[in-house]
């Protein structure tokens, strides 16, 4: 690979090309993230020409460490180390030559699109011209179907993208675009699974953990924290609401039959949460939930559950089982967080045979013991709530 640095990055978009009358908002939305994730690394300005937006870096700009940031901005298809040159040709042809490393490649392909229509010489000639040029500096031979090095040139009305190298991005919407959500995020594996695709369609996540301290250690909280901080680095800016729920757990468990524990707990926990997403603006709740899983995810324990929601319950991994959340977990890399042990609430205070077919007036014959509103009221009161930001640590 030739010595001279790129002085500019080309991202691509896919999905977001599709919104018609709404893709400026998208597009804007887009930048806005991309401008978060790189600063202060050199980025100088950031260009959107219709179809693709361009990373102006300064000199000395850390391209490797931006190029790694991309990674992280929902909304990218692709992104590409570029040269910004003049559109002279002479010019594009000096900067493919550098391009072309010492040690030759066997293989390429030209991919030269001409985006700007006035531009005087059309495409496919370019493809051709260009292609004779690679094939006498390099002595590679022409594969269009599986070429060793594949060179890009993009032809825009004021000036030439030249690239050689095309970096998947994570794809989806651009975080900020579908709304506000409060996830009920335990230490799990899964809850973070599923903070992360809804940020992915768009969504910017709140994260709501219950924990049962001073009745267990703070295990669970602490790795709700990291979990936390580990995923702003998708949406920048996050907030973590802590929930005491010990108590809450220890009057059901005076009160309510061993079996219907778990099935309480999880009602409670809806009710507290949506109090919470109402601070947020949250327009749904966000669980981990998929179907059979545990004893609390039958469809009919999920039905009872939900019995007790004012929001929507999302719930994107309902049909995932355990390998493919943790593939996921692996990749995003909240898997080696998650697996941490602790001594989560969830654990506190639960029967041998919790019932997997809950029946709702049973339900409402146990919570007719409990004072609701009190319960909900501590939970709530009882919050503490920390903020995190992308770079901060």
């Amino acid at each position: 690979m030739s010595k001279m640095p790129p002085n500019s990055l080309v991202v691509h978009y896919h999905e977001i090309a599709l919104k018609g009358d709404n893709r400026p908002l998208f597009v804007r939305q887009l930048i806005e993230n991309i401008q978060q994730a790189t600063l202060r690394l050199g980025v100088q300005k950031i260009v959107a020409p219709r179809g693709r937006i361009i990373l102006f870096l300064e000199e000395g700009a850390n391209w490797t460490e931006i190029v790694g940031r991309l990674k992280s901005v929902f909304g990218i298809a692709n992104y590409s180390p570029a040269w910004r040159r003049s559109t002279g040709y002479e010019a594009i042809e000096e900067t493919i030559a550098a391009l072309i490393p010492e040690k030759a490649f066997a293989s390429f392909r030209m991919s030269a699109r001409r985006g700007d229509k006035s531009y005087p010489i059309r495409s496919q000639e370019l493809n051709e011209r260009l292609g004779r040029f690679v094939e006498e500096k390099s002595g590679a031979r022409v594969d269009l179907e599986n070429p060793e090095r594949t060179f890009h040139v993009e032809i825009l009305p004021r000036e030439a993208l030249i690239y050689t190298e095309k970096h998947r991005g994570p794809g989806g919407l651009p975080v900020g675009v579908s709304g506000p959500v409060a996830a009920l995020i335990s230490g799990g594996i899964d809850s973070p699974v599923a903070s992360y695709q809804m940020m992915k369609r768009g969504c910017t996540v709140s994260f709501i953990h219950f924990h049962s301290y001073p009745f267990v250690t703070k295990a669970s909280w602490e790795k709700a924290e990291e979990l936390v901080e580990h995923l702003t680095a998708y949406q920048f800016h996050s907030r973590l609401y802590a929930v005491p729920f010990g108590e809450v757990q220890r009057q059901i468990v005076t009160s309510a039959p061993p079996a219907l524990r778990v099935v309480l707990y999880r009602r409670f926990m809806v009710r507290i949460a949506q109090e919470l997403a109402r601070r947020e603006g949250a327009k749904a709740l966000l669980t981990g939930e998929s179907v059979g899983q545990v004893a609390s995810q039958t469809l009919e324990n999920l039905a009872v559950i939900e019995e007790v929601a004012a929001l929507p319950i999302l719930r994107p991994l309902i049909g995932f089982n355990k390998d493919e959340i943790i593939t996921v977990a692996q990749e995003i890399g909240t898997y080696p967080i998650s697996i941490q042990p602790d001594q989560d609430c969830c654990r506190l205070f639960i029967p041998p045979h919790p019932a997997v077919r809950a029946r709702l007036e049973a339900i409402h014959q146990a919570e007719a013991k409990l004072d609701i509103d009190g319960l909900v009221k501590m939970g709530v009161e009882g919050v503490v709530m920390r903020e995190f930001r992308f770079g901060e640590g």
